[in-house]
């Protein structure tokens, strides 16, 4: 027996903008929500009749590979695809681009499915695919309306050429798919693989990174970086501090070289720049703190002044912890809340200075193209919060109870000094800068942040 789900969303845009976006590279990627653990593994690069998409859909510990087929192609109307091997008896999806008026137009996503041994599983199943499905969609369907009408919105600007490191963590494969989703071209700076078209090779241990490479960029921007989520081993925090500052210094270098210099260097940072400092406000003009990584900051975002020296807009970005079902703290404290075995660490009065992934990368994009906009940049919610409102907010989310306090002396043993500056430290740190240049949140509140992030 096939099951019916329907789900509209209305865009401000024409109906042959929201096809035509449809079109671009990374948009998968950008549809497929964290929380369902969907990886693209390979993809014939069009969404014509005839041309497929193999992913991968992890459920716990169970990975099924999955192929689909395009078919129906409509060119600025629809496009269809169809289930060759997964683990459903049959999967139609019908995506509709249909016109309301000359600046509006509705996007139609219709899935017919059958599960398999239909009708015992229909009674067992079918109402949690549909929750899933409802799940699913109303995260597409918000990022489908935000991207499409910016993509309307910027049709006549110019496309940038893009290089960008880090490009394959947590942020930068966000900011990548992102990127060519809405037309700009994104080559990528790696370790390996040589210098071509889609990458420029570098060393920074040797520090090794040719000038020439650079030429004909409009936005660098520099997001590789040693994890700072280990136990903070004297080697390890040689190698946080030198990837950071060597990596920094060398392309900051190499732009100020270059013949036509860039309009901007996007840098990475971190709010570890103010240290633990209890409930006092801070801005971006707020003076450093104590300790190792509030160090390795101020070298950080000094290692770019060469690149400011030579004219190029430097724009130092003050992380806050980025929410992320992908990667991050989010996703390795998940585990535990969903066990109900969540609970507040420490005393719970520290500050925690959150962002979701996507306004990160809204945060990124904000940077690369505002030339009002450069020094350091606190990339934060407007609303922190305290270590025990997020665990509460948390636990409200996941129906979990969050009653268990963590004792300091497991993460201690655990991480060492990592865990006194991390996770027992705090800041209230907000963003100044980017709400005086207008920037708009999409996740402002911490409670709609973690749903939306989590699928709920």
């Amino acid at each position: 027996m096939k099951r019916v789900y329907i789900r509209k969303v209305e865009v401000c845009a024409p109906a042959h903008v929201l096809f035509r976006w449809h079109t671009m590279p990374g948009v998968f990627q950008r549809l497929s929500p964290p929380f369902e653990h969907v990886s693209l593994i390979a993809h014939s690069g069009t969404i014509t009749d005839g041309s497929t998409a193999k992913i991968q859909i992890t459920q716990g510990p169970i990975a099924h590979d999955c192929v689909f087929e395009h078919f129906g192609y409509e060119e600025g109307k629809k496009f269809c695809d169809k289930q060759v091997k997964g683990p459903f008896q049959s999967w139609t999806h019908t995506h509709s681009c249909l016109q309301v008026d000359d600046n509006n137009s509705i996007l139609e996503d219709r899935i017919e499915y059958e599960l398999p041994l239909s009708l015992i599983s229909n009674l067992a199943a079918g109402a949690f695919v549909d929750r899933k499905l409802e799940s699913v969609f109303n995260y597409r369907h918000q990022v489908t309306r935000a991207d499409v009408e910016r993509f309307h919105k910027e049709r006549g600007a110019n496309r940038m050429r893009v290089l960008v490191s880090g490009a394959t963590g947590l942020v930068g494969s966000a900011l990548t798919n992102f990127l060519t989703s809405q037309g700009h071209e994104v080559v990528k700076l790696v370790r390996r693989g040589g210098t071509n078209a889609t990458t420029v090779q570098w060393d920074p241990v040797r520090g090794a990174l040719n000038p020439s490479d650079l030429e004909g960029f409009d936005v660098v921007v520099h997001l590789a970086g040693e994890s700072v989520a280990q136990r903070w081993t004297d080697d390890a925090k040689t190698k946080i501090r030198e990837s950071r500052i060597s990596g920094t210094k060398l392309i900051a270098e190499a732009l100020a070289r270059v013949h036509k210099k860039p309009r901007a260097l996007v840098c990475a940072s971190a709010i570890g720049y103010y240290g633990d400092r209890g409930t006092e406000a801070l801005s971006e003009g707020s003076l450093p703190g104590a300790g190792f990584l509030a160090g390795v900051c101020q070298e950080w975002e000094g290692a770019t002044a060469s690149a400011a020296s030579a004219g190029i807009r430097v724009v130092n970005l003050r992380f806050g912890v980025i929410l992320s079902t992908a990667g991050g703290a989010l996703a390795k404290m998940l585990p535990i809340f969903q066990m109900g075995a969540g609970g507040i660490l420490g005393s719970g009065r520290q500050y925690m200075s959150w962002i979701t992934l996507e306004d990160a990368v809204q945060g990124i994009y904000f940077a690369m193209r505002q030339d009002g906009l450069s020094g350091p940049v606190n990339i934060v919610a407007p609303k922190p919060c305290t270590n025990a409102e997020f665990t509460s907010a948390l636990g409200k989310v996941l129906h979990r109870p969050t009653i268990l306090p963590v004792p300091s002396f497991g993460p201690r043993m655990l991480f060492g000094e990592m865990a006194d500056e991390m996770l027992f430290a705090g800041a209230k740190v907000l963003p100044t800068k980017l709400e005086k240049q207008g920037f708009q949140f999409q996740y402002p509140e911490l409670e709609s942040a973690l749903r939306h992030e989590l699928g709920k």
